[in-house]
């Protein structure tokens, strides 16, 4: 048997496992592999987590470990490394671990695919955590220039306030906090929507529930929206891809 994984903290309904759960049996490899949850609130759970389960090969890795996991790797893809966030790990057959970030590709990928060939010069990408490093290194790799959006603003990110007066030359929005995920569904991000029209791209990483009050916000204001449910999907294809690679 062939184990696969996610850790993080709190997990609760975890896309990844019902994902790779049906993956397996739709391919008829249930028998042979097998997906579960590993919620570790401290980072410092993980050498127990391999050493009860010498049969993993390959895990996820979610909030809030994707940076505090970096110690614990033996390996790092350099494409993880310049992005500085690792949501994929390798078990490496001689022992230890290879992290990867497959973030980056299921974000780029969406994001391509959800502006449809459409010209975008510049975003606004509002939190500034782990979530917010792969996708601002992929906008940078597509020439599209950003600013990042914080409740508390700093060196390298502006406040809400500055960027509502951004609005105007900014028409994607890319959210990157938790605002909005279920089951606190009435928040979202503090932007002056009155300021978003039709020629906005409102782009949500929260996929539950599928609209957001964010992307509400837009819809209301004739901008294109589009959730992170496709962006999972790609990012657990990616992961699956590495996990397989010899």
């Amino acid at each position: 048997m062939r184990k696969f994984g996610l850790i993080g903290y709190p997990l609760g309904h975890s896309f990844s496992k019902k994902y790779f759960s049906e993956k397996f049996e739709k391919t008829g490899i249930s028998d042979k592999n097998q997906y579960d949850l590993y919620e570790m609130e401290h980072i410092d759970q993980l050498p127990v987590v391999l050493k009860e389960n010498p049969e993993l090969v390959g895990l996820n890795v979610t909030i809030p470990h994707k940076l505090n996991v970096l110690p614990f790797l033996s390996e790092i893809d350099p494409a993880a490394q310049r992005i500085g966030a690792v949501n994929v790990l390798k078990v490496k057959p001689e022992g230890g671990l290879k992290g990867y970030n497959s973030d980056y590709y299921g974000f780029r990928r969406s994001l391509e695919e959800f502006l449809n060939g459409r010209t975008v010069s510049h975003a606004l990408v509002l939190g500034n955590g782990g979530a917010a490093k792969a996708i601002r290194v992929a906008l940078e790799d597509l020439g599209i220039e950003y600013h990042l959006v914080s409740r508390n603003p700093g060196e390298n990110s502006i406040s809400y306030e500055e960027a509502n007066n951004l609005l105007s030359s900014s028409h994607l929005i890319v959210n990157c906090t938790p605002l909005g995920t279920y089951p606190k569904v009435e928040t979202a991000p503090p932007l002056n929507y009155d300021l978003i029209g039709s020629e906005h791209f409102l782009y949500d990483l929260v996929y539950n529930p599928e609209t957001t009050r964010f992307m509400q916000e837009g819809l209301n204001r004739e901008a294109k929206v589009l959730n992170g449910y496709q962006m999972l999907v790609y990012q657990a294809e990616k992961s699956w891809e590495i996990w397989n690679e010899l």
